[in-house]
């Protein structure tokens, strides 16, 4: 469906001296907001991920272990206080060189077939493999954080389809999930629509209004890349992806 030119095939653990890490972490200065035992966690987190996952490169590209640790280290954040068992039941991660096409077929309320090819910088296939897109300059993301959406969907996932409603902990109230979420998409959506009126611009990315699961999924990349911006937007989603997540990236400069 997509152009593979290799098989899925799993690559030896890189050798990661501090150097490699830094130049890594580097180019993510959102991390900053880790205690220097969770970076530690993180590391550890991050190489485990890439004995258990196998890549793949599409269209010629060939992942390197910068690619593959950058990709880790971003895969693990949301599960790094849940436990790499959030991530079992597939093993498969596709990177592009950039924007891939994938081919759409819907049916509108009419009962008309729709096809249609659109361009993503990542999917997330229920049970199988994630797909994202690599860019050397992180500029060219434009603001998106490919990494962390493709799999806040793999746990949203989880719950047995992509909705919006991953499985939540134990003390979590689902009643107040609901709240939260249907109050902030509803707001969000009308944001949305009086933007595209007004030729503006959202202060979150405006896919966040195409469905449910593409708002939690959006939510939870500001929640760890820009956690001050959703507290102020919509502080009780900021609140239940705490829960959800069991992390603060609010709280900055942690101690050790």
């Amino acid at each position: 469906m997509f152009g593979l030119k290799s098989l899925f095939r799993r690559a030896p653990r890189p050798d990661v001296p501090e150097t490699l890490w830094q130049e890594v972490e580097s180019a993510l200065p959102w991390l900053s907001y880790l205690s220097a035992a969770e970076r530690l966690d993180l590391r550890k987190m991050a190489l485990e991920f890439l004995d258990r996952k196998v890549f793949s490169g599409a269209r010629g590209f060939e992942p390197n272990n910068v690619v593959r640790l950058s990709i880790a280290l971003q895969a693990c954040v949301p599960i790094l206080k849940l436990g790499l068992s959030s991530y079992d039941g597939w093993s498969g991660i596709v990177v592009y060189p950039g924007e891939f096409v994938i081919p759409r077929r819907t049916v509108d309320e009419d009962g008309l077939l729709h096809e249609y090819d659109e361009e993503a910088l990542g999917e997330s296939w229920d049970g199988g493999p994630v797909i994202l897109t690599w860019f050397d300059n992180p500029d060219d993301y434009a603001g998106a954080q490919v990494v962390v959406h493709e799999f806040a969907h793999k746990l949203d996932q989880l719950s047995g389809g992509a909705d919006g409603m991953p499985p939540l902990h134990s003390g979590m109230s689902i009643d107040d999930w609901c709240d939260a979420f249907e109050a902030a998409f509803d707001d969000f959506c009308d944001k949305v629509d009086q933007a595209e009126e007004d030729g503006s611009e959202t202060a979150i990315d405006p896919y966040a209004a195409e469905h449910p699961a593409e708002f939690f999924a959006v939510l939870s990349e500001v929640f760890f890349t820009d956690p001050q911006r959703l507290l102020s937007e919509y502080p009780s989603i900021y609140q239940q992806l705490m829960l959800f997540y069991r992390q603060d990236p609010g709280h900055i400069n942690k101690a050790p």
